[in-house]
């Protein structure tokens, strides 16, 4: 993309803004979920508000990846906008609770395009060295929408109803397509041909068959439609490998995988996908049993999750213009996962332990669990963006970010599943984190370290 190097900064701007509202979506709606379920009489299906826009999401991020190559960031990225922004008010006039998740639906299907477009924008517009400069604008991002997103629609909930969650993104749409229709890159994709529906079926089915494991206890622990889900599953993945290999124009291009550094790229983002996304539902667990911890003083620990997160993710982006080499980076984000779910593997055994040393031993897990989070997902979206052949940046950025969604979806499915066979609660979740622990070391074993990964500055 040939784009002016003052043209870029407000392009930036408005990608920026674009994955802001779309992860700032994922976090308001939390606190406002218990007002919804009671005001829509569905108290107990509520937090199907949240999954179907998570699913929504994930199953979307591939193709939007794929189709931004085919026709260009900026017509994908004013399509994600206007669709999330048709969501949002649909999702703010919703009059029945089916009605909502239709309308949520459509959210996350322009959110995921959002995030995707933005990745893969910002890896055309800006050279190695660049992308590491911006990357803390990205932490910034991501910190205001975890840190403010809560608290900000919990109050706005409380204060004018749960409707006005759904119109609080409006502003900054507005603001993001003002910027967005003339600033992103306009040139046309580099793809050409008939697009890969069967592919995109496939992902489509797959995705949401794993997802839906891994965010459902009910079905995920259910007999008959756990077995029928991981099937589909299978089926869906095997299928779609041989429709990919036939295909004129592949959603996903093999010739992906044939770099052999991107490749591994994936599977470590995958794994640790599984490792440290598919934990989530069980840390504050691991709290509560070797703790005694509550509610309340549970989020307040979890605080260190997102702290260690923001605080890696700030350091790298500011000590990467001197140490360049994404590779290692990549590494020590995955050391500090093996850690950090190595210590809290331990916690619900240290019940009778010393206070002071159990709480030590939660904050240090913590802090490092959300240290490699915040710094693997730089590292290797910043390794990936310098290894995917320029015509198919689109497609090999939302391969990275569609592997790490499934991961998680798989790994909340497998851990569950270990809980639920374990013959204690306390042995169930040390198993659980000490499974993850194990995932992480594999990746890091798999990590790429060769000397065709490029360095920050390549």
């Amino acid at each position: 993309m040939q784009v002016s190097t003052r043209g870029r900064e407000p392009a930036f701007a408005a990608l920026l803004l674009g994955m802001l509202v779309a992860q700032l979506e994922g976090t308001v709606v939390v606190a406002a979920l218990p007002a919804i379920g009671a005001d829509l009489g569905q108290p107990e299906a509520a937090p199907g508000v949240f999954t179907v826009s998570l699913l929504a999401v994930t199953v979307s991020t591939p193709v939007h990846g794929a189709m931004g190559d085919r026709y260009g960031r900026r017509a994908m990225f004013v399509a994600a906008l206007l669709l999330f922004t048709a969501g949002s008010l649909a999702s703010a006039f919703a009059p029945t609770f089916p009605a909502l998740l239709a309308a949520r639906a459509v959210q996350g299907i322009g959110g995921g395009g959002l995030v995707v477009t933005a990745i893969s924008a910002i890896g055309e517009l800006f050279d190695a060295h660049e992308r590491i400069g911006r990357q803390i604008w990205s932490t910034a991002v991501f910190g205001v929408s975890a840190l403010a997103g809560p608290p900000l629609g919990g109050m706005v909930a409380a204060a004018a109803g749960w409707r006005w969650v759904f119109a609080l993104p409006l502003p900054l749409c507005a603001a993001a397509l003002a910027l967005g229709w003339r600033a992103v890159p306009g040139q046309r994709g580099r793809r050409s041909g008939a697009f890969d529906v069967a592919g995109a079926t496939l992902v489509a089915l797959g995705g949401a068959a794993l997802v839906t494991l891994g965010s459902s206890d009910a079905l995920g622990s259910n007999p008959l439609w756990s077995p029928l889900l991981a099937g589909a599953v299978v089926v869906c993945a095997v299928a779609f490998v041989r429709v990919e290999r036939r295909a004129a124009h592949p959603l996903v291009p093999p010739a992906l995988f044939a770099v052999g550094e991107l490749a591994r790229a994936v599977a470590v983002t995958a794994l640790s996908g599984v490792a440290l996304f598919g934990t989530f539902a069980f840390v504050p667990l691991a709290l509560a049993t070797g703790l005694g911890a509550g509610t309340a003083l549970t989020g307040a620990l979890l605080l260190a999750l997102t702290g260690g997160q923001l605080a890696a993710s700030t350091a790298f982006s500011v000590l990467a213009r001197r140490r360049r080499r994404l590779a290692p980076w990549g590494r020590l984000s995955l050391a500090l996962g093996i850690a950090g779910l190595g210590l809290l593997a331990a916690l619900p055994r240290l019940a009778a332990e010393p206070a002071p040393l159990r709480y030590a031993v939660a904050v240090a897990g913590l802090a490092s669990a959300g240290a490699a989070l915040g710094l693997g997902m730089a590292a290797y979206t910043l390794l990936g963006m310098g290894l995917a052949p320029v015509e198919s940046m689109g497609a090999a950025m939302g391969t990275l970010m569609f592997a790490r969604q499934l991961g998680g979806s798989l790994g909340a499915a497998g851990f569950g599943w270990v809980l639920l066979a374990a013959p204690d609660p306390a042995t169930g979740l040390t198993a659980v984190l000490a499974v993850a622990a194990a995932v992480t070391a594999v990746a890091f074993v798999v990590a790429p370290r060769g000397s065709t990964v490029p360095s920050a500055g390549a």
